[in-house]
């Protein structure tokens, strides 16, 4: 019997391993930590018949394919297999070749940003059609553990590591939201980045893409029928904005003459450019399978945005305190940035090699003051130096569980009334906290701490 090696026993690892183990398949799981989380979940597979090596990521002899959750090629235990002949495939990749006949078709998109707020408006779009939907991939549950239920329709959020270990995919229709520099160190170069989102065309029924992210518009150049967005007047052939409204100049009966209404700007939230384009990505979607434009408006009235994205934590003394802890690259940022006239901006935190020039050049007109924190801070002053430097800069050192307090304390001093602080850092939290919900949490918690001091 062949053996299949799975890569760590995280959520999708552990749920690829129950997968095949129900298939009777023979499994080994490699995982170098030995936690308590790690252990129950060895004992629960352990019951079916599942082996896990805890210790060294080393490759177990005799196996035939690798299952990776979305590791980099460089990473040892992938490289071990590649030179050893194995077949390395990813979790994505495993499900839709596990897919029973008839099964549920995908609706999958990617983005360097907004992709789980976009996967999440489709959901509820779909469910507001009557249609038996579920939110997979990179949004938590993964692909594997859905394939075999008998949804309607699937609702797919795939990074660019997922897509990377896919091959064959092919998705009833598939979508691009923008694609700026980010995980730069995992692809190695920002050309392996885009190859890797454009993978998500190659197979798909009908093809979407953001007709004003060039790199987009750019992968989306090969596919004749492709369907655009636009935060603009649709042309015919794709979905956009006009004055108020959504529209719709592609699945139509004739998109020369007719938009149809979907909804209005009101129906979005939150209200944000960024944000408007993801739910014409999202109406999009949902309108390849023929979803009314009554559930599109009734979709996006029903969601509901995702924590730490925009999230309006209070209004003190006339200044609004926003967090955008999700903001963890400087293409998020520039979209959060963007949808506010006055901008004390909270930044900073680990930048994974990003360039942050042309953010702080696009926002210098926005910002009356900027507080930095965490450990690429310096970068993001050298910027503003360059781009902003009549903007007032605090620097924030330490790594304590007060920092964000002085934060907060030092953008409230520079705030004046009808100004928004901003926390939206461009950077990732692990320098400082467990993940970007414990920032924003921290910064929440010290907003209202102000408030009740005031």
């Amino acid at each position: 019997m062949s053996r299949t090696c799975v890569a760590g026993l995280g959520v999708s690892g552990t749920a690829v391993a129950r997968a095949l183990a129900g298939r009777g398949e023979h499994v080994v799981v490699v995982e170098s930590t030995e936690g308590e989380r790690q252990r129950a979940a060895a004992a629960e597979l352990a019951g079916q018949g599942v082996e896990v090596r805890f210790g060294p990521m080393e490759l177990p002899e005799g196996v035939s394919r690798l299952v990776t959750t979305g590791w980099a090629p460089h990473h040892p235990l992938i490289a071990a297999a590649s030179a050893a002949g194995v077949e390395i495939v990813g979790e994505v990749e495993l499900a839709w070749r596990l897919r029973p006949a008839h099964a549920a078709p995908w609706l999958a998109l990617t983005g360097t940003n907004g992709k789980t707020t976009a996967v999440r408006m489709l959901t509820s779009i779909l469910r507001a059609a009557g249609r038996d939907a579920l939110a997979v991939g990179n949004v938590g549950v993964p692909v594997i553990q859905a394939v075999t239920e008998p949804y309607d329709v699937l609702a797919v959020e795939l990074s660019s590591f997922q897509l990377h270990w896919s091959s064959s995919l092919a998705p009833h229709a598939a979508a691009i939201l923008n694609v700026a520099p980010d995980h730069l160190d995992w692809h190695g170069s920002m050309d392996a980045y885009a190859a890797a989102k454009g993978r998500i065309y190659e197979r798909a029924g009908t093809v979407v893409h953001n007709a004003d992210d060039p790199e987009a518009a750019r992968l989306a150049e090969p596919y004749a029928g492709a369907v655009g967005f636009t935060l603009g007047v649709p042309r015919p052939g794709q979905l956009g904005v006009v004055e108020d409204l959504l529209v719709d100049r592609a699945f139509v009966a004739d998109p020369v003459e007719v938009a149809e209404e979907l909804a209005t700007l009101a129906d979005v939230r939150p209200l944000a450019p960024h944000n408007v384009a993801n739910a014409l990505a999202a109406a999009a979607l949902a309108r390849s399978v023929g979803v009314p434009a009554a559930a599109v408006r009734q979709g996006l009235r029903d969601f509901t945005p995702d924590p730490h994205r925009l999230a309006h934590v209070e209004r003190i003394g006339e200044v609004d305190y926003v967090d955008d802890s999700k903001a963890t690259n400087p293409h998020a940022a520039a979209a959060a940035l963007s949808a506010y006239r006055s901008i004390v901006w909270i930044a900073g935190g680990q930048l994974k090699g990003a360039d942050v020039d042309d953010l702080v050049r696009r926002a210098a007109p926005r910002l009356r003051g900027a507080v930095l924190l965490g450990a690429d801070r310096a970068t993001i002053a050298e910027a503003l130096a360059r781009h902003a430097p009549n903007v007032p800069v605090v620097d924030i050192p330490g790594q304590d569980t007060g920092t964000m307090n002085r934060v907060v304390s030092e953008a409230a001093r520079l705030a004046s009334p009808g100004d928004t602080v901003l926390l939206s850092p461009a950077g990732a939290s692990l320098d400082m906290f467990t993940g970007y919900p414990a920032r924003g949490e921290a910064f929440a918690r010290a907003v209202r701490e102000l408030k009740a001091a005031t």
